[in-house]
């Protein structure tokens, strides 16, 4: 039986999909064959030999540490997609909050209790609160995947002006897009063009501070800026001289820091993007299905370390290699195998950076001597044997 640990509370219509049959799943099993889980710090575990992948409730996977897992063989998963419309309609509200002063008006009528005519009070002090409306303003949407190409047409539907900008946009992202959301060809132009502008980048070595003084300076004054992917995306010493100078004139984050909590001009939202029922159920859901298809079948789906790779499991058993991306190493499997006298049925090898993977599809059993000969080689970092 597989075994299946979770590191924080996973929505119980996911793990319900896994037979306890082929699964035992809980929070304290020892030495598992997978890991799911959605917030919980990875990086200072010591992951066991059995450990084969580790899935991400969620889209980000900063919480693990992806590096040491690829050199281990252990495929990381997350669920890119499943908590979109969530992440999405926090944006819409977001963009509101950003033009109108909502939050300030609220706490403001609090203080109001006790007073005698608040009636009288509200509408005396109402105009301290005033702000804009979004229809006819120009949003642009930084990252245009799942969710910026959701957040981009619902713009459209408000009848905001969008423009947009994504330099890895794939055909299916670029298909989902209205035709009003005007396709820009770099952040600068995004920048210049902006009233607003909302950030749904993942955190890499290219948008880690993405937002700076150097970009903030090419925007339009008093722009509206709006942070529910990554905290990091966003320079706080930066945001915060800006929204001094008055350069910025709101900024929305879902990742209050130190720093910013407390700020004028700052609305930090608790981390709430993905904090719906139904996408704690969708990213669950996804999670244990690409788990369950890896562990059974020696098939990947949205691994963020190792390339998707996908064939149908019609032999007896199949060779799953996770190796380096180097020369030679189909035929160096095919050796092994065939030194035997056993016949390849059916085999894929895909890659994504420095790291492949390939399937070794066979009737009949796999010799112990052509695991242990496949795992010696140079650059094999794991063999799974699948019956």
């Amino acid at each position: 039986m597989f075994k299946i640990k979770l590191l924080n509370k996973i929505a119980k219509v996911g793990t319900d999909r896994l037979n306890r049959d082929e699964f035992i799943v809980g929070e304290d099993i020892e030495d598992p064959d997978a890991i799911i889980v959605r917030s919980a710090d990875m990086h200072n575990m010591e992951f066991g030999p059995s450990l084969r992948a580790i899935a991400r409730a969620g889209a980000g996977v900063n919480n693990i540490p992806v590096e040491e897992c690829s050199k281990r063989g252990i495929v990381v998963f997350n669920t890119p997609g499943a908590n979109a419309n969530g992440v999405k309609e926090l944006t819409i509200a977001a963009l509101l909050l950003a033009s109108r002063d909502i939050v300030a008006g609220i706490e403001w009528v609090k203080s109001l209790k006790g007073q005698e005519g608040v009636a009288k009070l509200v509408e005396a002090g109402k105009s301290k609160f005033a702000g804009c409306e979004i229809e006819g303003k120009t949003l642009g949407v930084i990252g245009l995947g799942a969710i910026g190409g959701m957040v981009a047409n619902a713009a459209v539907a408000l009848g905001m002006e969008v423009i947009g900008y994504d330099p890895y946009i794939t055909v299916d992202a670029a298909w989902g897009l209205s035709r009003a959301v005007r396709r820009a060809t770099s952040y600068d132009e995004v920048y210049a063009a902006a009233d607003y502008i909302t950030i749904h980048a993942p955190a890499t070595n290219e948008t880690k501070g993405m937002i700076c003084a150097e970009s903030i300076a090419k925007m339009k004054d008093g722009v509206r800026i709006i942070n529910l992917s990554r905290a990091d995306l966003v320079n706080s010493a930066d945001i915060i001289a800006a929204l001094a100078s008055g350069k910025v004139k709101r900024y929305v984050t879902d990742f209050p820091t130190d720093e910013l909590v407390g700020m004028d001009g700052v609305i930090a939202i608790p981390h709430l993007g993905a904090s719906t029922v139904e996408s704690e159920d969708n990213c669950a859901v996804m999670a244990v299905k690409q788990v369950s298809e890896y562990l059974k079948n020696g098939n990947i789906i949205n691994s963020v370390n190792y390339p998707n790779t996908s064939m149908p499991h019609d032999g007896d058993a199949r060779i799953c290699v996770l190796h380096a991306n180097k020369p030679h190493m189909l035929s160096q499997f095919s050796a092994a195998v065939s030194a035997h006298n056993i016949n390849i049925e059916n085999m894929i090898n895909r890659s994504r950076g420095d790291y492949a993977y390939t399937i070794i599809e066979l009737i009949g059993e796999v010799p112990s001597q052509v695991t242990e000969k496949i795992t010696s080689l140079d650059g094999v970092y794991r063999v799974n044997i699948i019956k």
